[in-house]
């Protein structure tokens, strides 16, 4: 899954490339994480019963927004059964990610920064088809309002793959204008990396909250390209929406101009789910941590 280090590379190589600097690499954000002082670490804490002398676990909350709302309604979490590896990848084309840019302001989403980080919070995967996210952030409310997002499909080295979508979902997003040094301290990432990609026996087989899902169809003797027909796990969640309501406002997105109530009869549907648990990160924590780099 997608980690802290992840997300603050994503930001060192925007900022750097803003500022006409070379970025620090991958390794090494994730070796001055790994010693930079985050306090107490991110792991259980156990407690002993007054009553009892079994332990007690206490994790911290979930640090993806998405992640809390999902885990406070007693939904599993997206990626709760991934092996944290890489799936099978998709067709290997880019894909823009159309987490609609009208979406509301979500005051119950727990500000980022506010959980206790960890040092420890590692993963071995070297390589994985992913997506990064880029919101503004409302200093007030916390509210989050896309600014851009694109990713791929296809498998890609993290160091590689990462400098490469935080630049071309940040500047090449054709939705938005590209992002400028002055809208830095208010803007958050986001990291997914996709795993265990799966054909659905049906339109309707894949669960709110732990999949995303990709389409393909044939509407008007045509068929649509499925790179322009995906929702990150996260999306419906944020929107409200049930699983019809995704699926149909994923074919808008792929094209398709019928009634909503005919969506069942365009034709070859093919729809594919992927896990994913996003990892995020505010400018704040990245500038406390940058400066801390940067004093050493």
């Amino acid at each position: 899954m997608a980690t802290v280090e992840h997300c603050l590379y994503c930001f060192e190589v925007l900022s750097a490339s803003l500022e006409k600097r070379t970025p620090l690499t991958l390794s090494q954000v994730q070796t001055s994480w790994a010693e930079y002082p985050k306090g107490l670490e991110e792991e259980s804490v156990s407690l002993s019963s007054e009553s009892e002398e079994q332990p007690t676990s206490i994790h911290a909350a979930p640090r993806n927004p998405t992640l809390q709302r999902v885990s406070e309604s007693g939904r599993s979490t997206p990626g709760s059964s991934s092996s944290g590896s890489s799936g099978a990848s998709g067709s290997g084309q880019e894909s823009d990610v159309t987490t609609p840019s009208s979406s509301g302001s979500t005051p119950s989403f727990v500000p980022v920064g506010m959980q206790i980080r960890g040092s420890k919070q590692r993963d071995s995967i070297t390589e994985s088809p992913l997506f990064v996210t880029w919101n503004t952030v409302s200093p007030t409310s916390h509210s989050r309002h896309l600014r851009g997002c694109i990713g791929t499909f296809e498998t890609q080295p993290l160091a590689a793959g990462l400098s490469s979508y935080a630049l071309h979902s940040a500047l090449q997003d054709h939705r938005f204008s590209p992002i400028t040094k002055g809208e830095l301290p208010g803007l958050e990432v986001s990291v997914t990396l996709l795993t265990d990609f799966e054909t659905c026996k049906g339109a309707m087989d894949w669960e709110l909250g732990v999949h995303g899902i990709r389409i393909s169809f044939y509407a008007k003797n045509r068929r649509l390209p499925s790179f322009g027909a995906c929702y990150l796990p996260d999306v419906a969640v944020e929107q409200g929406w049930d699983k019809e309501e995704t699926l149909i406002s994923l074919m808008r997105k792929a094209g398709w101009g019928g009634k909503k109530e005919k969506w069942a009869e365009v034709g070859d549907m093919t729809v594919t789910r992927f896990q994913g648990a996003a990892e995020s990160v505010g400018w704040e924590e990245f500038k406390a941590w940058k400066t801390w780099v940067g004093k050493r």
